[in-house]
């Protein structure tokens, strides 16, 4: 898989949890990301929403079965060539108020502002090499938007994309989505 699409498989994973985690309520939450800002990355995405769409059972099975570790759902395209997924969070993980860790290890996060309406954060991670900030802009506690800037390196040259993206919250039930651990 191509740098672009591996820093855009890892955001589309990192960003809703990011989320997750300023009095939004318990439960069942879709998220809808769109890269933009970046040709090379809007095609990453596109490329990698066609692997998804040509994979064979196994490994559509394979890949659910990774993305139900991390306690999500397997992404779907979304109109506007965007990418869709489900997640569950926990009372707990609602209660805590904080952005999760990386379930592996390779991004940090620093919450820089907060507010009601609002919090403002930072992240490094290490693989794929990249750092940005997020803004996210709840909408009560059913709903949020977020716009995401994101730098990395390909090929020794800085490349800068933006990750719009909007959650609402679905249902108290998760359902066969299992909380992430």
């Amino acid at each position: 898989m191509s740098h672009p699409a591996r820093l855009a498989v890892a955001l589309a994973l990192a960003i809703p949890l990011l989320a997750a985690a300023q009095g939004v309520k318990p439960g069942l939450w879709e998220v809808t990301q769109k890269m933009g800002g970046n040709p090379k990355a809007d095609a990453a995405m596109a490329q990698m929403q066609q692997q998804m769409a040509a994979m064979s059972p196994e490994q559509r099975k394979m890949m659910q079965d990774m993305l139900a570790k991390q306690g999500m759902s397997m992404p779907g395209a979304a109109a506007g060539g965007g990418m869709s997924m489900r997640y569950c969070l926990t009372p707990e993980m609602a209660a805590r108020n904080e952005p999760p860790p990386a379930a592996d290890g390779k991004c940090t996060t620093k919450v820089t502002q907060r507010s009601a309406a609002e919090m403002k954060m930072t992240f490094q991670c290490t693989e794929p090499p990249s750092s940005g900030d997020s803004t996210i802009r709840f909408q009560g506690d059913g709903a949020y938007s977020s716009i995401t800037n994101v730098t990395t390196q390909v090929g020794g040259k800085p490349e800068r994309a933006t990750i719009e993206g909007s959650a609402r919250w679905v249902s108290a039930n998760c359902g066969a989505v299992k909380p992430r651990p």
